[in-house]
């Protein structure tokens, strides 16, 4: 690809947007590629967990409007759509692991992961506004979502920047670290995700994620039955019993794709 790298290791795909002189603005062919990388890394059997990060100091300075060149903006919205899409679709754990600018939908990109670390230096911002914009990449959906409706206009209506610190009070940001521990930090987070029982991790995401989308507590508990069930009849919840009564730690497999049966 060119705007962004893959790399692997012990289960964890870290996907770096590389566009460090543009603070990895994301131009046309990236939301492409952002799209293929977020299907490919779901439908890899070996990847159990992915972290999308920036490079050159910056996490994600939003869309790269100029890259348009005239071209149909609607068609190029369903660019940004399905990138965001993808991303939502993801079954294993997401990090996203920010420095420096995560702002427009550079923020909402961060805001479509399940967690979120940040250094203390890092700056966020629903800047749409700021350039006669709404939001878009998902941001109308996941904000009210996770600060509140009154909340969400306010940060949507004025466009101004954020702390991580403010972000991670708000609920914006899961972990707020100095910069020269935010490799270690996402690095033994991933780990322990990679390492845990993948379906059951799996399953537990897509419960929560459809509780905070629509339904009722009769519906929720009707989903968790069958998603238990799900996971007593498979492997690592096999291993997990024989590990406590050998009174051991659990090695979960690395082989069976998370959330499917095996």
């Amino acid at each position: 690809m060119e705007f962004l790298r893959i790399e692997r290791r012990d289960g964890v795909a870290t996907v770096v947007m590389s566009r460090p002189d543009k603070k990895n603005a994301v131009n046309v062919e990236m939301w492409h590629e952002l799209a293929e990388a977020f299907t490919a890394i779901e439908r890899a059997h070996a990847d159990r967990v992915m972290v999308l990060t920036g490079a050159g100091g910056d996490f994600c300075s939003g869309a790269d409007l100029a890259s348009l060149r005239g071209g149909d903006t609607l068609h190029y919205m369903a660019d940004v759509s399905e990138a965001g899409r993808a991303l939502h679709a993801m079954t294993i754990p997401t990090i996203a692991k920010v420095d420096g600018v995560a702002v427009g939908a550079g923020w909402n990109l961060a805001l479509g992961c399940d967690l979120v670390v940040a250094t203390d230096r890092a700056r966020f911002s629903q800047i749409f506004v700021r350039r006669a914009l709404s939001l878009d990449l998902g941001g109308s959906w996941l904000l009210p979502r996770l600060v509140g409706l009154q909340k969400a206009k306010e940060i949507a209506f004025f466009g101004d920047m954020y702390s991580a610190a403010e972000a991670a009070d708000l609920g914006l940001v899961t972990r707020v670290v100095a910069p020269a521990e935010l490799d270690a930090t996402v690095d033994e987070m991933a780990q322990r995700l990679a390492d845990g029982p993948a379906r059951a991790l799996s399953l537990t995401k897509q419960l929560l994620n459809a509780a905070t989308e629509s339904g009722s507590l009769e519906q929720a508990l009707r989903r968790e039955s069958q998603a238990q069930a799900n996971n007593i009849g498979g492997e690592d919840a096999a291993e997990a019993k024989a590990a406590f009564l050998e009174k051991r730690s659990p090695v979960f497999g690395k082989h069976a794709a998370p959330g499917a049966a095996e």
